[in-house]
């Protein structure tokens, strides 16, 4: 396994669990004790957090300091969008062809000088809806190059045979930030106003970039190319392995419905807790955070759901236990205890179970995907779920409340959400219980 891995051996038994190698038994330590593992779960705690103040800041910097109507709002989620689908495939290209952790740490430092000048701008009384969109839309084509290297650096820093543990730790972070950061974005924008606010995130994408300098294990070098190819060829290769991959298929098609419906949700949310179940900030903040909590617990418990059920069953369990707790969000109402707690449980327990399914969807793509591909294949979903889907199911979830209504929309996306689950339901997925078995599948 390399000399990254020299250290496993020096450990005992307490600090972790053991695997057989034959007849010897290999002592495996935990990754909170692998202090390269923590300096990456760090710097991405502490930008989780930054970005969940950002995402609570921007629209209102939009709407509150730059008088943006509903048509500007809509445009920063498109600007957000645009950046995935023009850039993600051609990131991915490169994330295959070029060390990772490189590509990490400029994408983060790149992100915070282009955070760091919405206050500057606005301290020098020069702020503008245009500045607004080219920072959304730039930190979006950073974060698509991020996103698509950083699941494929993480089996290089931990080993493949450790990427659901360690998915299950950071997906701890995004937790986290999901628990503390709502408040924290809405103490700092009451507090020192919207467009300082964001120079909290400007921070922590600083913070994640040095953590990631800090990390001491090298990454092994890329494999030598045997011919040279150009980007496009490299390109359509992913695209290729996509397409005709009999796991990849069905987990493609699926994101995508689910993201078309999801839309609906990210659209029309915070308008059917204030405005259609009379939920005041305070509860609709604590309705929101109870989904950070859910998804923590989701963390602790997403290892030991793979390992009792496998990949495919485990992503197909929670996901259709997530569904039907989610069916009380459209169906809410009554008084405003009721509705609260309506809304407040598939928060808590669906979040809990989509943190499952994301940590063994991502684990089975990092086990099954050569590491060759990995950035492309990254890149191709990321393209697809957000690039794609997401900004059309915006348009679409604008269009349907007008005629419908908002409660209306809310049912549409969980009805999607819930009926793209039979894709993989009826995909090769049920019999997936480890990523060696996908090419079984294959032959």
């Amino acid at each position: 396994m390399g000399r990254a891995w020299a250290w496993t051996r020096r450990c005992g038994s307490r600090l972790g669990k053991r695997t057989r190698v034959g007849r010897r038994t290999v002592q495996t330590p935990s990754l909170w004790r692998d202090a390269d593992f923590m300096k990456l779960w760090a710097g991405q705690t502490v930008s989780e957090l930054g970005s969940v103040v950002t995402r609570t800041a921007v629209p209102l910097l939009a709407l509150l300091v730059l008088g943006a109507g509903p048509f500007e709002m809509a445009m920063l989620v498109v600007a957000a969008s645009l950046a995935v689908l023009l850039v993600g495939l051609l990131a991915g290209a490169w994330v295959d062809r070029l060390r990772r952790r490189p590509l990490l740490v400029w994408a983060d430092a790149i992100r915070a000088v282009l955070l760091f000048s919405i206050p500057v701008a606005y301290l020098a009384d020069a702020l503008r809806l245009e500045q607004l969109y080219a920072v959304v839309f730039l930190e979006g084509c950073l974060g698509s190059l991020f996103d698509a290297a950083y699941p494929a650096y993480v089996p290089s820093l931990i080993g493949v045979e450790r990427v659901v543990e360690g998915n299950s730790k950071l997906a701890t972070s995004s937790s986290l930030a999901e628990i503390g950061g709502p408040g924290l974005g809405g103490g700092l924008v009451q507090l020192i106003g919207a467009p300082l606010a964001i120079l909290a995130d400007a921070l922590s994408f600083a913070a994640s970039a040095v953590s990631l300098v800090l990390i001491r294990r090298p990454e092994p070098p890329r494999p030598p190319r045997e011919s040279a190819t150009s980007i496009r060829f490299d390109i359509v290769e992913g695209l290729r392995l996509v397409r005709r991959h009999p796991i990849l298929v069905p987990l493609t098609l699926r994101s995508v419905i689910a993201h078309v419906a999801g839309s609906f949700y990210g659209v029309l949310y915070t308008i059917y807790l204030i405005d259609v179940l009379h939920l005041t900030p305070f509860l609709l903040g604590v309705v929101v955070s109870a989904g950070g909590v859910g998804s923590l617990i989701g963390s602790f418990l997403g290892a030991r759901a793979i390992r009792r059920f496998g990949f495919g069953p485990a992503i197909i369990s929670a996901a259709t236990a997530a569904s039907i707790t989610g069916v009380l969000t459209p169906l809410a109402g009554g008084p405003l205890i009721l509705a609260t707690v309506m809304v407040f449980l598939p928060q808590l327990i669906g979040d809990g179970l989509q943190t499952i399914e994301g940590v063994a969807e991502l684990s089975l793509i990092q086990g099954m995907i050569p590491d060759r591909v990995l950035g492309r294949v990254n890149a191709t979903l990321e393209v697809f779920s957000h690039g794609i889907a997401y900004p059309l199911g915006a348009l679409l979830a604008a269009v349907l409340a007008g005629w419908l209504g908002v409660r209306a929309g809310i049912a549409i996306g969980w009805a999607g959400m819930a009926a793209s689950i039979l894709l993989l339901v009826l995909s090769p997925l049920p019999r997936v219980r480890q990523a060696s078995d996908v090419p079984a599948l294959e032959s």
